[in-house]
């Protein structure tokens, strides 16, 4: 009967740990999602690039924040669904492949940084 009792009590942590954990990660990636809507929908009109210089995002940059948006939300969904920890870093890992390397270095926005408009390498 310890046993048990001590299995159920594991089961009740994991099942509050795995609740807090969705919870947060939903919340950063809420963040994320913002930030690129604000760019696809034109909240965000100007960015500065490398050079200090102010300009407008191009049509291309504001498709590009569109489908991270769009894959940033399904990611958000699949947490909502579930927790399977694997697919979450594999989808995690496909977000961070299509900000890196599936755009020109100046839209990738470092880590923390705010949809201040700003676009950093």
């Amino acid at each position: 009967m310890r046993v048990s009792r001590r299995v159920a009590k594991i089961r009740r942590t994991v099942n509050v740990d795995t609740q807090q954990l969705r919870k947060k990660t939903v919340r950063m990636l809420e963040d994320i999602f913002k930030i690129a809507a604000d760019y696809a929908r034109g909240k965000v009109d100007r960015v500065t690039d490398e050079d200090g210089k102010a300009r407008e995002l191009t049509i291309p940059e504001r498709q590009f924040w569109a489908r991270i948006a769009a894959y940033t939300a399904q990611i958000i969904n699949t947490i909502a669904r579930g927790i399977d920890e694997r697919q979450i870093d594999q989808d995690l890992d496909k977000l961070e492949v299509m900000l890196h390397k599936g755009t020109p270095k100046n839209e990738a926005e470092q880590p923390g940084e705010e949809a201040s408009g700003k676009l950093s390498s």
